[in-house]
């Protein structure tokens, strides 16, 4: 089969509340995902027998550890399929950085694979796979901006306004775990309605924790706060490291990132409402 290739967009927490401790050690939250226009891509050669391999070294993760090839062995086990596939991942989105680039690699994987081996499964089967792998590909598959709840897959569709962004890539890979098990973490927020969601925008509970870890991803948030007009905002996106700012135009946000000092690197991208790969599941 020839090669075939699928987008893997990264997302936004546009703010992220963490409002108790489950019995199974996760924590419950509450956050509005949103994609941006900015992403890895992946490509895919379905092949005779059941190897699956990824064709290509990516800096920072192993084969053996790479979520997308987790994800294609349990779309193969669960479907009980007999074909195999080849997948080059091509990595733009920072390891460690709260854009959800391994979970948006998960999700195009079986998103791409329902498609290309002819599986037709439903989308909510497909999420149910997702959950399996991590709390974020569930939002991938859902395919759309989103209100989260419980551990990020209770999904209900949110509408945004358009909007840019401007995110920065600090020097530093966060360890997610470390910072949830970080004894300073808030823990206890009350809960807000999607409804109150517009007041919200830019806090996330678990700035703090990342900025004690981690000073250089602070350095990035305050000199994004205070390159900022009226009417946008900055927000450490998931537990980080990349932070981010938003603007209603394409220009306010290139404006900002001209006076990046040469230490500091980021890039614009706009927000999508919808996932790219939406069309793929039912």
């Amino acid at each position: 089969m020839s090669l075939v290739t699928y987008p893997a967009p990264a997302k936004l927490n546009l703010f992220l509340r963490v409002i108790g401790r489950r019995q199974d050690g996760y924590h419950s939250l509450q956050t509005v995902f949103r994609f941006i226009d900015f992403g890895d891509t992946l490509q895919f050669r379905v092949c005779q027998g059941r190897s699956i391999r990824r064709v290509n070294s990516v800096t920072g993760i192993p084969a053996d550890e790479d979520i997308a090839l987790r994800a294609a062995r349990l779309l193969q086990q669960e479907a009980g399929v007999e074909r195999g596939v080849e997948i080059r991942v091509c990595k733009r989105i920072p390891v460690g950085g709260g854009l959800g680039g391994g979970s948006s690699d998960a999700a195009t994987v079986l998103l791409a694979l329902n498609r290309l081996w002819n599986l037709n499964l439903k989308r909510h089967e497909l999420v149910e796979l997702g959950l399996r792998l991590g709390a974020d590909v569930p939002v991938f598959i859902f395919g759309e901006s989103a209100f989260a709840e419980g551990i990020g897959e209770r999904l209900q569709p949110i509408r945004l306004p358009p909007a840019w962004y401007l995110a920065l890539v600090p020097p530093v890979a966060v360890a997610t775990r470390k910072v949830f098990e970080d004894p300073d973490l808030t823990r206890n927020s009350q809960p807000i309605r999607i409804d109150d969601f517009s007041v919200e925008r830019g806090q996330n509970d678990l700035e703090s924790v990342v900025r004690g870890c981690y000073p250089e991803v602070g350095e990035h948030l305050d000199w994004l706060r205070g390159h900022l007009g009226e009417g946008s905002y900055a927000a450490l996106t998931g537990s980080g490291a990349c932070v981010f700012a938003e603007f209603e135009t394409e220009e306010a946000a290139r404006q900002v990132a001209k006076r990046l000092p040469p230490t500091m690197s980021g890039f614009v991208s706009q927000g999508l409402d919808i996932h790219p790969l939406r069309n793929l599941a039912d």
